[in-house]
């Protein structure tokens, strides 16, 4: 059984950063693309960021722009989502998602046939 564990939410303050990690247990990631999606209470889960099975393209929602960072260490077989400049609007369980079909970055959840349980994130203003 696949299975994909995210780590390292929490409750900060506005402007400060976190990173949250997700171990992969299928080195099977490692050849496609990965993401990270995030749903808030009431709302539809929405993309954050994503990126190609080497690493070398990514592609964020506008909202995180600028402020957050995906990227992969294929030795960990590990995901990662740097985040600073946080806002209260950020606050959401995030999700690392990971596709068994494409290669590339995708902001569409459809690509990604597996998720982890969910890392709460809880920034205050």
């Amino acid at each position: 059984q696949v299975q994909l564990v995210e780590s390292g939410g929490g409750l900060v303050q506005a402007g400060d950063s976190l990173r949250l990690s997700c171990a992969a247990s299928d080195r099977t990631f490692s050849s496609n693309a990965m993401g990270w999606f995030r749903q808030a209470p009431g709302k539809a889960r929405e993309f954050v960021a994503s990126l190609n099975w080497n690493g070398d393209r990514t592609i964020y929602a506008d909202s995180v722009k600028g402020r957050f960072t995906i990227s992969r260490a294929f030795a960990k077989n590990t995901l990662y989502l740097q985040m600073s400049s946080l806002k209260p609007e950020d606050t959401a369980v995030y999700y690392c998602a990971a596709s068994s079909t494409t290669r590339y970055a995708s902001s569409r959840r459809m690509e990604y046939d597996y998720w982890g349980q969910g890392t709460q994130v809880t920034i205050s203003s």
